[in-house]
């Protein structure tokens, strides 16, 4: 069995999607954000150090890092999910999985955390949008035809860049500016596990 430590309105809502569609059991220890500050709860800390959320236990292992654990859980119960190792979309696949975490999460956390300076965080505004537009569009380039990323079927780097899409779609204008971003959220979606992982996530944030 595999726990999945779940913090509500986070990224770990990749990790439950994921178990649901290459179809695992687990079980889900639900966290909640504190309420005024939105942080996650000390609790967390006692699991691990850094007190973030995702984290799985497999194994008897703690495991930490989204892209992390997507990676082993691919491979080890979905390797169809991750391009062949000597292929050239397995450079592309390593790189949007970093991507997911690094480079485009950056600009994401500026703008949650300036957001809350209100006119003290407004210089920084300008460079924090140009900089957001600048990764959104990146990725609405490289959806392929198929609406995926990488591969023409569900990959872990589907999976990681969901969180990012999903953000740029909150942006009133972002289904006009990134179209093949909001084709793909639209896509995630409407799967029937993206769904299943939904509701267990409401349930259990």
């Amino acid at each position: 069995m595999i726990t999945v430590h779940h913090l509500n309105r986070s990224r770990s809502h990749r990790i439950l999607w994921l178990l649901e569609e290459i179809g695992q059991d687990y079980d889900v220890v639900p966290y909640q954000r504190d309420a005024k500050t939105n942080l996650a709860p000390p609790a967390l800390k006692q699991v691990h150090p850094l007190g973030k959320s995702p984290m799985i236990e497999l194994d008897g292992k703690l495991i930490v890092e989204s892209a992390a654990i997507a990676e082993i859980l691919c491979a080890r119960f979905a390797p169809q999910m991750i391009p062949a190792p000597d292929s050239d979309a397995y450079v592309q696949h390593l790189e949007l999985m970093h991507f997911a975490e690094g480079s485009v999460m950056t600009p994401i956390l500026l703008q949650l955390y300036t957001s809350r300076l209100g006119e003290a965080g407004a210089p920084l505004q300008p460079r924090i949008r140009s900089e957001l537009d600048n990764h959104f569009s990146y990725m609405n380039g490289l959806v392929r035809a198929s609406g995926h990323f990488v591969q023409d079927t569900l990959s872990a780097a589907d999976i990681m860049l969901s969180f990012p899409a999903e953000i740029a779609m909150r942006d009133p204008e972002g289904a006009t500016r990134y179209p093949e971003l909001a084709r793909f959220v639209g896509m995630i979606k409407d799967r029937p596990a993206y769904q299943r992982a939904t509701e267990k996530g409401a349930m259990n944030g």
